[in-house]
């Protein structure tokens, strides 16, 4: 079984057959939500119901496992600096959104076929292009993204592996630097390809 992050997999599910923009909006509004809600409680009880929601799809833990599993020692990095400066409330609050976000994302994409998805997106923008706004040029920023989260979740788990041989797979410094480094890197290298090729979507120059 593909267990790889966020890779669409076909089931015969309900949430699978909810029309793609309606996922999209929904994670529009659950991710602006979750920031305006101050109950670590409340935000448990979310989270819950998101992984809840990976049963109704009919995926297994290990998939649900597998979404999480590379932010892990992010979200006991990001605990930790709230334990530290605040208390362990606000901890919980900031590691429960973010697991939240992260696992509604994934489960959108898990249920929801990239092209499909996109399509919704542009769709969705058409009504911002008398403001300026490019759906298409929305589209192709939203499936950088999406194709950036397994790389980036990979490339963290490259660098955690080569820091563990220096005995450094602890030390936060040691992960956080060359992963930021990498990203801006990629970020970097993408935006030169697409400024090279003078990216346009509706033939305009």
């Amino acid at each position: 079984m593909n267990l790889a992050r966020g890779l669409y997999q076909e089931r015969a599910s309900v949430l699978h057959r909810l029309p793609a923009g309606g996922k999209v909006l929904a994670l529009v509004v659950l991710g602006t939500a979750v920031f305006l809600i101050l109950s670590w409680q409340i935000l448990l009880g979310i989270l819950a119901a998101v992984i809840a929601l990976y049963g109704v799809a009919r995926f297994s833990p290990q998939i649900l496992w597998a979404q999480i599993r590379p932010l892990i020692w992010l979200l006991i990095a990001f605990f930790a600096v709230q334990l530290w400066l605040n208390d362990w409330q606000t901890g919980l609050v900031v590691v429960t959104r973010l697991a939240i976000v992260v696992l509604f994302a994934a489960l959108v994409t898990l249920t929801t076929r990239v092209s499909v998805m996109l399509a919704a997106l542009e769709r969705a923008m058409q009504p911002l292009r008398f403001v300026g706004v490019n759906p298409e040029k929305v589209g192709l920023a939203f499936s950088l993204v999406l194709r950036f989260i397994p790389v980036i979740a990979g490339a963290f788990h490259d660098i955690r592996e080569a820091q563990k041989a220096r005995g450094l797979d602890r030390n936060m410094l040691a992960l956080s630097v060359p992963l930021i480094i990498r990203t801006l890197k990629m970020a970097d290298d993408v935006a030169d390809a697409i400024e090279a090729r003078s990216y346009d979507p509706a033939g305009r120059k």
